[in-house]
């Protein structure tokens, strides 16, 4: 099913948010953003009956909280300096990775014009709905950040080729996170026809680590020269949902969860290959959309995109095993 209408936040900065998702680190982990769209969506229904779908995330500038050790190149978290203890100690704390956002949300929504309040015109009407989320959006957190500012609110029903276009460059300079589950799926089969003990996570640590190769010249010297990765373009590891290992407790069978009225599953995260695409070679909004799904016992961000050289293949649309990865 295609949008029914988009929901455009345009230089969204967030002070403080979370740096760390899953393994990785560097970028907030991609069920921030559609806890923070479901939020925002909770809050629209109880005002408007209304509600809203997936979302895109488009990174404009981050600015990881680190600074170097000693005079090596490794990087370490700058943290925060907690209270000293009654007793005058310092107090214990957990190394929390923080990073300053400056991005771009496209929200998918769940309504067309017809369906927004009544009263006055249609341009009132949805001037009307970007002042409420003007509004609403500052006074939410995304990935554990502070909103400090929202550059432009703008509810747009359907895009023409022309706005569409206007829309791809106005997204610019910035990048577009999607899935490429494709590219790690291919590669892994490639790998197995050589080595068919060879593990999924093997497969995804050759797109994300830095590897040299020792050559020897005519002269008998020794030379090291920097591995190729398996496919070229802007790959990084992404956290891209849970996977439940353990039956659905009821609620308030586990004494010490934080939810006493929800039921409980134990769950490890699950992981695969992403990609930071440039927005003007987007040719599909609904390609850069993430959006929820729950198949047993997977708890996925799931995001379609397939570069434009690949023809989309319903199999591969079945959610990878995870617990291949660990």
């Amino acid at each position: 099913m295609g949008m029914r209408s988009t929901l455009l936040l345009r230089h969204l900065k967030v002070e403080n948010a979370n740096a760390i998702g899953g393994l990785t680190y560097g970028f907030p982990a991609i069920s921030h953003f559609l806890g923070f769209t479901h939020a925002l969506s909770r809050r629209l229904e109880q005002i408007y009956g209304l509600t809203l779908g997936g979302c895109a995330v488009i990174a404009h500038h981050t600015e990881l909280q680190s600074q170097p050790l000693g005079n090596r190149r490794e990087q370490v978290f700058a943290l925060t300096r907690n209270p000293l203890t009654k007793e005058g100690k310092t107090a214990p704390f957990n190394e929390e990775g923080r990073v300053h956002l400056d991005i771009s949300l496209l929200i998918e929504c769940d309504f067309n014009a017809d369906q927004l309040p009544k009263g006055g015109t249609l341009d009132l009407r949805i001037d009307a709905l970007q002042t409420w989320f003007e509004r609403t959006v500052p006074t939410l957190r995304l990935a554990g950040g502070t909103i400090t500012t929202l550059g432009q609110v703008q509810w747009r029903e359907h895009y023409d080729e022309r706005e569409l276009r206007r829309l791809r460059m106005g997204l610019l300079p910035g990048f577009a996170l999607v899935c490429r589950h494709d590219l790690l799926t291919r590669h892994h089969q490639q790998c197995l026809e050589s080595d068919p003990r060879r593990e999924l996570l093997d497969s995804l640590l050759d797109f994300v680590t830095l590897r040299h190769q020792a050559q020897q010249d005519e002269s008998g010297a020794v030379s090291w020269q920097p591995r190729a990765k398996p496919a070229p373009g802007y790959l990084v590891p992404l956290a891209v949902g849970y996977l439940g290992i353990s039956p659905l407790h009821e609620p308030g069978a586990i004494p010490s969860s934080r939810d006493q009225e929800t039921p409980f599953r134990f769950a490890e995260s699950i992981y695969t290959l992403g990609q930071w695409v440039s927005p003007h070679r987007i040719q599909s909004l609904d390609s850069l959309l993430w959006r929820y799904r729950h198949q047993e016992p997977y708890y996925l961000c799931e995001n379609r995109y397939h570069a434009p050289e690949l023809a989309w293949d319903e199999s591969d649309a079945e959610p990878f095993m995870a617990n291949d990865l660990f």
